[in-house]
């Protein structure tokens, strides 16, 4: 034991990392964070989930602006001043980024700046510090995937850590993707009164959800303008005339488009490059970590968690991996008893701040299916919704899907206004195994948006004729 520094090493500094870490030192390991980012943060407070939410809640309030007359209302000279808003993200960031980095340097554990790379299984060098940990956390994130699409490059785009820094919006813009930053991205810019072409590989956006959800979330952006072309496959990107035209097949049929600016949405990888993984006899396949549910590598003392562990890109997740694989590391090195537990993603969530809003929770009608398990679903839709009519937000639906048998609900889904909110009271009741008939029993005040779930409950409360 004297001849290791640290029980337990985490490499990465972001959400993963900075929770592990504060569970690590509460259950008695000496523990370290690495991290070489020229600012302390993480992906989620620096490039992800807080930078792009202050600029869609610009874009939302542009949105309401345009639909002033509406509610009787006026609102003149409209316009948007991108500096500005960039000026506000980057206060509201900085505020948020100088309290990470005062967790970080609070003392509770080391924090050690600079790159780590494996010499050996226990064993990582950070600018010629030679360190060794009994067990080691995973945490740094992902980068954006490139895919090599000819003219890409050369035609130039903005990638999502782009968009973050845009100062000057362009009349239109060719997203490519169909997932939920595209998604997002989308919204903004058609908001912001940009042009918007979406072209996606898939036959549907959002494949993580059931087709019901994707095409309500499509549908209402369509009739707000923005333009949709699905299945299709790309072939090049080509200036013309001052353009960026993205040039694919749609169907059969060769197509392109023309806009100013392409914002690139097709995904992003696990960042395990230069991390010497191998000489750790960390086993990767095509760039991706050979994960277990323990939030175990192919070594046992080596956990990872967040984005470069997969499978799931969302914070809270990420937060719950690190949870779990720290527990299993103390452990492991006999700091913790018991036996190594799993990650549970029975309340795996998903949300979308689109608007109209996409969020779900548990399992989808294509899994239950998949799953060959007995299911009942019923929906209502918001245009029947006092709520949401009086607040002009008649677009998309919920939906609940419970067993078959006792009523349990099993997942719930969501689009519509304040979608990513709402979801939560299907979470709580799922966390606590409710039924259908439970949740339509609870009271609801009057008029509300979460009443909405009381409909469908009560329909999944009757006898039912048949399930799925």
């Amino acid at each position: 034991m004297s001849s290791f520094e640290y029980d337990y090493l985490i490499l990465g500094g972001g959400s993963a990392g900075y929770n592990a870490a504060s569970l690590a030192v509460k259950l008695g390991m000496r523990t370290a964070v690495v991290d070489g980012a020229e600012t302390l943060g993480g992906l989620c407070i620096l490039r992800g989930c807080m930078p792009s939410k202050a600029l869609i809640e610009s874009a939302n309030r542009m949105l309401a602006m345009r639909r002033a007359g509406e509610f009787g209302l006026s609102a003149e000279k409209i316009g948007a001043d991108m500096a500005q808003i960039q000026e506000r993200k980057k206060r509201l960031i900085g505020e948020f980024a100088d309290y990470r980095r005062g967790q970080l340097e609070s003392g509770r554990f080391d924090l050690i700046r600079g790159m780590a790379r494996f010499v050996d299984e226990h064993t990582v060098e950070v600018d010629g510090r030679r360190i060794r940990a009994r067990a080691f956390l995973l945490a740094t994130g992902s980068v954006i995937d490139l895919l090599p699409l000819p003219g890409l490059r050369e035609a130039g785009f903005l990638d999502s850590d782009g968009v973050l820094e845009l100062t000057e919006l362009p009349a239109s813009v060719t997203v490519l993707g169909g997932g939920a930053v595209a998604m997002e991205y989308a919204h903004f810019f058609h908001a912001m009164g940009c042009a918007v072409h979406v072209v996606q590989r898939g036959a549907q956006v959002l494949r993580e959800c059931d087709a019901d959800v994707a095409n309500a979330l499509q549908a209402a952006l369509a009739e707000r303008g923005v333009e949709f072309y699905l299945g299709t496959k790309l072939q090049r990107v080509e200036r013309v005339d001052g353009k960026k035209r993205v040039c694919f097949l749609h169907g059969e049929a060769g197509r392109f488009v023309d806009s100013d600016e392409i914002v690139y949405c097709l995904g992003r990888r696990p960042n395990s490059k230069g991390m010497g993984l191998e000489a750790a006899g960390v086993e990767l396949e095509n760039g991706y970590l050979q994960m277990q549910a323990t939030q175990q590598t192919s070594q046992a003392h080596i956990f990872a968690a967040g984005d470069v562990a997969g499978p799931h890109e969302i914070v809270h997740v990420a937060i719950q991996q690190a949870e779990v694989a720290t527990r299993n590391a103390a452990r492991r090195i006999s700091v913790l008893g018991g036996e190594l537990e799993t990650t549970d993603y029975r309340l795996l969530l998903f949300g979308i701040f689109s608007h109209p809003e996409v969020a779900q929770v548990g399992k989808t009608e294509k899994q239950l299916v998949e799953e060959g398990r007995g299911y009942r679903v019923a929906r209502y839709p918001f245009a029947d919704h006092g709520k949401s009519l009086l607040a002009g937000e008649p677009h998309g639906f919920v939906k609940l899907l419970a067993d078959a048998a006792s009523g349990e609900i099993l997942g719930g889904a969501v689009v519509g206004p304040h979608g990513v909110e709402l979801i939560h009271e299907i979470v709580v009741a799922m966390r606590f195994r409710g039924t259908a008939a439970q949740l339509a029993a609870t009271p609801h005040y009057h008029p509300t948006l979460s009443e909405i779930w009381t409909y469908p409950a009560e329909e999944l409360s009757e006898p039912a004729s048949g399930s799925n």
